[in-house]
């Protein structure tokens, strides 16, 4: 793993050429001492590269995998249709994985010292916090990742693999460590505008990461259901208990990124479909499952087909080459304007005629209140503190809310499908179900609760290339070439991460 010094250029390599341009700091490309990097600048492009990609690669790998999206094509066979039927390669994730190790994680890592010799907490604790956010989204995707050799003050090219697990604990100890720092009174340098997430004073903003803290450490115990229910439980309701303990309280404490109406400032997801047009679709798994209860986020979530009707069509892989589907809306990519259908009832993407414009203002949601209210609820079910009834209807108000549903569309929507029944799977079904659809753009984290509950219940598609669903992405082949301390490439994409055993 090449280790990079930090540059004043603040270098983002997420894939996107444009998150380069968010920044408007590319002016010196020359490399400068860490005690001399500008730690403001660190965070701008940790915050920045941090919002990004949790709206590009992986994200799209994710949602065709538990079947959120589908890769559809006019002609040829697109990346997108590969990925959906799990022809997911060792040089696919290279990009990524760079962007995390070269740039994100290493720019916190210097925030973190800087933070410390600078005697500035509340930077420590913010960097903690992003750096266990970034981590456990790459040990979910790819199991054993290296951590504890990477990023070191001297450079190591070849940091070791560190397990899953352990990293998962050092993740957890660390969140404890960054709400110690955010928790604590400071006068030293704290962050401000300069955040592009939680952006503003921080005598205001600190209490959403403090906020942002407990639910991230939430999400990650609630991904230990699966290995060690009795223990999750216990450590969920130690958290949930604690003395002054703040949680997610409202959509205004969503941790996202907020985009703009400005070219290569624009939400990544909506920047891709601009860039690769007709290449993905709502797909018919979660299409279906909202029309079978009338779902009224339809009608923000997607585009009707046939575009002058109220019916919404999900694509499938191994679907015949059309574009005769719904797609992406509002949710994904901002306020729309335009839009004139084909005589088939169609939609053309832009530039061609007839296709709608959006600002690309959508932000993109990393860990919402919706999701908050999903996790208590079915830590309740487990046996942890709470009434899983109250948080299940708080998760589906919350999400219908994010997506400017109606009162009166919401409290018809909670009165046909608000209630839980059944046995304690049942009710995680009917839990982790509604997730799925409230947790539309989050990265990752429906293939997360998929592999971890067997829910939403999904089968892989017809034309599969592996004999399942993949349970994690293969490491890069960048970093098995250049690392003499990478692992074997995984024999197959049905490994499992830690927390799936």
């Amino acid at each position: 793993m090449k280790k990079i010094l930090i540059a004043a250029s603040a270098f983002c390599l997420v894939g996107l050429s444009s998150c380069k341009k968010y920044l408007d700091i590319n002016k010196d490309p020359d490399r400068i001492a860490e005690t001399a990097a500008p730690i403001d600048l660190l965070l701008t492009n940790a915050t920045v590269n941090t919002g990004f990609a949790s709206g590009s690669d992986l994200n799209r790998y994710a949602a065709l995998l538990v079947q959120q999206l589908s890769g559809q094509t006019t002609g040829g066979e697109t990346q997108t249709q590969q990925y959906e039927k799990y022809l997911l390669q060792s040089s696919d994730v290279n990009n990524m994985w760079s962007s995390a190790y070269a740039t994100t994680l290493n720019d916190l890592e210097v925030i973190i010292r800087l933070a410390t010799a600078q005697n500035a907490p509340y930077y420590r604790g913010v960097a903690k916090l992003l750096k266990a956010y970034n981590y456990h989204h790459l040990v979910d995707a790819f199991g054993n990742v290296p951590y504890s050799e990477a990023q070191q003050a001297g450079g190591n090219p070849s940091p070791k693999f560190d397990d899953g697990a352990t990293i998962y604990a050092s993740l957890l100890t660390s969140i404890d460590e960054a709400l110690a720092d955010l928790n604590s009174t400071s006068t030293g340098l704290a962050p401000g505008t300069n955040s592009t997430i939680y952006s503003g004073s921080f005598t205001t903003r600190k209490a959403n990461w403090i906020k942002f803290g407990n639910t991230l450490k939430l999400r990650l115990l609630i991904h230990y259901s699966k290995l060690n229910k009795a223990d999750c439980v216990a450590k969920i309701t130690a958290l949930v208990n604690q003395a002054g303990v703040s949680f997610f309280a409202a959509n205004a404490d969503n941790f996202e990124m907020p985009f703009f109406n400005v070219t290569n400032r624009q939400n990544p997801i909506h920047q891709f479909e601009i860039s690769r047009t007709n290449y993905l679709f709502p797909n018919k798994t979660l299409v279906d499952a909202m029309n079978a209860k009338s779902d009224p986020r339809r009608p923000f979530y997607f585009t009707p087909f046939p575009y002058s009707s109220t019916n919404y069509v999900g694509a499938s892989a191994a679907d015949p080459q059309s574009q005769k589907y719904s797609r992406m809306h509002v949710f994904l990519r901002g306020a729309a304007t335009g839009g004139t259908a084909n005589a088939d009832g169609s939609l053309n993407p832009l530039p061609a005629a007839g296709g709608i414009t959006y600002d690309g203002t959508a932000p993109i949601r990393m860990l919402t209140f919706a999701e908050y209210n999903f996790i208590r609820a079915e830590a309740a079910v487990y046996g942890a503190p709470g009434d899983a009834q109250a948080f299940f209807q708080a998760g589906i108000t919350a999400s219908m809310q994010a997506a400017s549903v109606s009162a009166a569309n919401i409290a018809t929507y909670l009165a046909a499908n608000g209630t839980l029944a059944g046995t304690e799977a049942q009710k995680i079904e009917t839990i982790i179900t509604e997730k799925f659809v409230a947790n539309y753009g989050v990265m990752q984290e429906p293939w997360t609760d998929w592999r971890r509950t067997g829910y939403p219940a999904i089968t892989k598609v017809v034309n599969a290339v592996t004999t399942d669903i993949p349970r994690s992405l293969p490491f890069p082949q960048s970093e098995i070439d250049a690392n003499k301390n990478a692992p074997p490439q995984k024999a197959n994409l049905l490994v499992r991460v830690f927390w799936d055993k």
